[in-house]
Order: C-alpha cells, then sequence, then structure tokens
C-alpha cells in the first residue's frame, strides 16, 4: 500500500484557462477520452449537437457551447492521480475563474493558433502569474490554418511576460499539416485526420531523422525542408529547458496540437505529468508558515460552493481543496471560521454533475462537501487540535449592478432562499439599501451574462420567475470604518451614490462615476475605503 507521501506526491491538480472558443472544453474532454474516464467525447462547437461536453452540466452551458461555472474533474494516468479544474471561458466569469485558480498548482494555457494571445488570456494569466505557478501552453487548432509558431512564441513572451520553450514543433499547418516533430525524443509524430471532427483514433509514432528520405514520403518534401530549417533555429538559440524556471512560472513549456481530433493530446498529457509539481504547500495565515502537504495534519480550504447541482435532492456541495494530510470519510474536522467541530460524513469525487462517494482523498485532491449552509468561500477545515487557517480568498467588486425583485411576491420565501444560496456560491453579490427588506435586491457581478444565469437558475431550480432593471452604478467601494466610529448614513454624498450592505452586514458605497467616488472621497476625510472585500456573499 502506497505511503501518505507517496500517494500526495502522484497528484496533479491544475487549471485549464484560454479566451473563449480556443478549445479548452475540448481539450479537457480529449484528456478524459484517452484516460478512459469517458467513452465518447462530447462535441461543443454547435448548439443543435445531441452530445455535450462532460465538464459542462448547467442547462445554459449545454444550450450555447460554453462553460460558465467551474467544473472538477478526476481520472488516474500512468500511475498519476489528476484533478482538472475545468474554468469557466466566457469572459463574464473571471471571478470564479479566479477562486479556482488559488486551488490550482499549476494551469494549462489554451491558445487558438489562428488568433494568438486574447485578452481573456491576457487578464486569467494575469492572476496565474501573481501566484507564481507554473503555466504550459498548448496551441491548439492545427488542423486549421494558424499563424507562424515562431510569432505566436514571439506573441507569448512580449504580451504576457514569460519565456517560451517548444516541446515540439508543428510540421506545416491546416490543410498542410502533417504532425509535430518531438525535440526530447527527435520523433515525428505524424497526423492522419479521419474526417471527423471528433476522432477517437489514436495516431501513430514514427521514428524518423531529420533529412532522412523516408520524412519527405511520410510529411511532404516542402515541409521536411522547412522543418529541419526550423529545428536548426531552435536547437541554435541560447535558452536552454529550465524546469526551476517552469515550476516558478517563469518559462511555459509550448505544446502544439489539435485537440479536436485528438492530436498531441496524449504526447502533452504524458510530458505534463512529468514536469507538472506535486501538490504545493500553502502558507499558514496565523503562523506565517508552510504547511507539508505530506503533514499527518489534515487541512484545506472551501474554494467554491454549488447549489443544487442534483436537482432532485436541493443539495449545496462545498469544493474543497485539500492542502495537508489525508481525508476519511466519517472524519472528525474543525471549522476554524465557524469555531465548531464538523463530522465530514460523506465525500464526493466529482465529474460534472455526476459523482461518486470517496472513502479517501489526498492532498492535492478537491472532495466535494454536502454543506447544510455553515460553509463559505474561503473557510478552512483541519484537524480538531491541530488548528490551521488559510487565507480568505478576495472578492472581486462587480462592474454591474441591476436591481431583481420577484414577479409573484407570494413566493418571497422561495425568492429569499434562492437569492441567498446563488450569491453563497460566489458568481453574484447580493446588497440591499440601510433598513430595507429582500422583497427586492441590488445585485452586482463581473460580467453581465451572470444576470442571465441568475434568472435562468432563479426559475428553474427555485420556480421564482423575476423583473431585472438595470442600475447605473460602476463603482464599488467597501466602508472600512467600524460602525461605532462612523455613521455611513451622515456621510457627505452626491445625490447619485447609494449607501447598501451585504448579507453580512458590511457596508458599501455605490457610486456612478469616478467623480462622484472622488467627491465622497474628498468631503469626507475620515472615510476609509477599499477596492476589495475579502466577503463570501
Amino acid at each position: 500500500m502506497p505511503s501518505l507521501a507517496e500517494e500526495i506526491s502522484s497528484r496533479r491538480t491544475f487549471a485549464i484557462i484560454s479566451h473563449p472558443d480556443a478549445g479548452k472544453t475540448t481539450l479537457t474532454e480529449k484528456l478524459l477520452l484517452y484516460t478512459g474516464s469517458i467513452q465518447t467525447a462530447g462535441s461543443v462547437k454547435g448548439k443543435s449537437s445531441a452530445k455535450h461536453a462532460v465538464s459542462d452540466w448547467m442547462d445554459i452551458e449545454k444550450q450555447r457551447g460554453i462553460s460558465v461555472t467551474s467544473s472538477v474533474l478526476q481520472f488516474t494516468y500512468e500511475g498519476h492521480c489528476v484533478n482538472i479544474l475545468d474554468t469557466p471561458g466566457h469572459q463574464d466569469f473571471s471571478e470564479d475563474t479566479y477562486r479556482t485558480l488559488m486551488a490550482a498548482d499549476a494551469a494549462v494555457m489554451v491558445i487558438d493558433g489562428a488568433k494568438g494571445v486574447e485578452a481573456q488570456t491576457v487578464k486569467l494569466f494575469k492572476v496565474c502569474a501573481l501566484r507564481g505557478i507554473p503555466i504550459f501552453t498548448f496551441v491548439n487548432k492545427l488542423d486549421h490554418e494558424t499563424r507562424d509558431p515562431f510569432d505566436l512564441m514571439e506573441e507569448i513572451e512580449s504580451v504576457l511576460g514569460i519565456g517560451t520553450y517548444p516541446m515540439n514543433w508543428p510540421i506545416g499547418n491546416g490543410r498542410t499539416f502533417r504532425g509535430v516533430f518531438d525535440r526530447a525524443s527527435r520523433h515525428v509524430l505524424a497526423f492522419e485526420g479521419d474526417g471527423r471532427a471528433n476522432a477517437t483514433k489514436r495516431v501513430e509514432e514514427v521514428e524518423a531523422e531529420l533529412g532522412d528520405p523516408a520524412l519527405d514520403e511520410l510529411v511532404g518534401e516542402e515541409n521536411h525542408r522547412n522543418l529541419m530549417d526550423d529545428i536548426e533555429l531552435l536547437d541554435g538559440a541560447d535558452h536552454e529547458f529550465d524546469l526551476e524556471a517552469v515550476r516558478t512560472g517563469k518559462l511555459s513549456p509550448v505544446f502544439f496540437g489539435s485537440a479536436l481530433t485528438n492530436f498531441g493530446v496524449e504526447p502533452f498529457l504524458r510530458d505534463f505529468l512529468r514536469l507538472a509539481p506535486a501538490p504545493s504547500a500553502h502558507v499558514d495565515a496565523e503562523t506565517g508558515e508552510l504547511v507539508d502537504p505530506a503533514s499527518d495534519v489534515f487541512s484545506g480550504f472551501v474554494f467554491k460552493i454549488q447549489a443544487n447541482m442534483d436537482r432532485n435532492h436541493r443539495d449545496r456541495i462545498a469544493f474543497l481543496r485539500i492542502c495537508s494530510g489525508k481525508f476519511e470519510r466519517g472524519m472528525d474536522a474543525w471549522h476554524v471560521q465557524g469555531e465548531r467541530k464538523v463530522k465530514l460524513a460523506t465525500g464526493t469525487a466529482m465529474m460534472a454533475d455526476d459523482r461518486a462517494t470517496v472513502d479517501e482523498a489526498f492532498a492535492g485532491d478537491i472532495v466535494g462537501l454536502f454543506d447544510p449552509g455553515i460553509f463559505s468561500i474561503g473557510d478552512t477545515l483541519c484537524t480538531p487540535g491541530k488548528r490551521v487557517r488559510y487565507a480568505g480568498i478576495p472578492t472581486f467588486a462587480p462592474e454591474h449592478f441591476a436591481r431583481i425583485s420577484q414577479v409573484d411576491t407570494l413566493k418571497r420565501k422561495q425568492f429569499v432562499k434562492g437569492m441567498e444560496e446563488l450569491a453563497q456560491e460566489g458568481a453574484v453579490q447580493i446588497f440591499r439599501e440601510l433598513g430595507a427588506g429582500m422583497e427586492s435586491v441590488i445585485v452586482g457581478v463581473v460580467g453581465v451574462l451572470q444576470f442571465e444565469v441568475l434568472e435562468q437558475r432563479l426559475k428553474s431550480e427555485y420556480h421564482v420567475e423575476v423583473y431585472r432593471q438595470a442600475l447605473p452604478y460602476n463603482e464599488v467601494r467597501w466602508v472600512e470604518n467600524p460602525p461605532d466610529e462612523l455613521d455611513v448614513r451622515t456621510l457627505n454624498l452626491t445625490r447619485e451614490t447609494l449607501r447598501v450592505e451585504n448579507m453580512r452586514g458590511e457596508r458599501l458605497l455605490l457610486f456612478t462615476s469616478p467623480w462622484n467616488l472622488d467627491w465622497a472621497i474628498e468631503h469626507n476625510p475620515e472615510l476609509r475605503l477599499s477596492e476589495f472585500g475579502n466577503v463570501t456573499f
């Protein structure tokens, strides 16, 4: 039986990030297909397709072919236990993505070979760079016409500020695409499209040396000649592969392939598992010391809460990233923020909305815990008597606001329950005017599509229809002064500025323009404001 240290060292936990439509969810599907986790990958290209991506479980995801919540997928491959955090690809869901990246030890950045580095890629990369986690790049869609690979690498380096090292090199592109050359093995991986979008055929690796006439027949004379020139340039480059630079997020290994046709996915997976780090140590916020993942002390933090994944049971699942030790079903744990002992009666391993009960899990794993309503995002669980507390997860300020009220006033109870539970997941933030009730609330979101998701989920999961009225606010600040020091009702503010509180009673100010914000600061010298809140709902 493997030891605790061996179990943990076999773990790999990573997030996949990209701009919308770069192929992130498709790559996730193919990783699962190659590892035997699913039998057929579901294409997310067409809205009319009967199949949907395994990692997309919400109705709106299946209808639009996008990912709007973070899915957690686990599989085993060649002695490794792999946890994939399939983050939302839609640009409106950066806050959920940010929280999910807090639970990852590495990131895979998917880039469209024709479009290069796009806006959302830049935003998500910056979040990864702040944590200094390793970033692996998969340049996708080589079976379509793409940009010059040298130009793509130069753009990654100049726009993102990270070094690149191509692990393989494409041979042609689009109609002339014939495969990739693996720089380490000096082998050619030949591509043969089978004419189907979601190919399930495995490709074969061919041993052939550059300059071998057999390569002319395999990839074409012109492709062979161009490949020799490109490899000579790459081999003559100044920098060598530096694993330490990869581990510290300063150098990104680059892989070329086509997720839709399965090409280059399995070699990428093998190299990734070889190069990516095992679970990393997290800092105990109270002592400032690193917590050893292989410690006997169990600890972890909640980074996501999802309500009603199983509509038949109206459940709430708290996603826990295990940071140290071992989880065992039925174990007792100390809920640090709640200052109480809780029994972790059931742990689940997730495959989107499919789940299986797990008896044990280790540092690096993600487990879903049944949440009776006691957990919040950022909460720490640990072994009783062995207190560990991890830093909370920051909350981004919303950028869009709307007033939400129920159509049927007789459904107030369902409305309040639905708004509170969905807000606890962290996709939206709920505010109310000081002293007001819950007949109508102000909802703040990072991206406008979240309003549509909120309305659809309230209707389908809580049977509540709502009115939505857009509000002009675009700036929000948390009031840092304690209530006994400052009464916000006495502040000198413009008429357009709104005083609100969130569900935890924290006070905030909503502004319609930077001018109104400047007025508040200038006319209230005692007022202390913060752009971020460490709130969870």
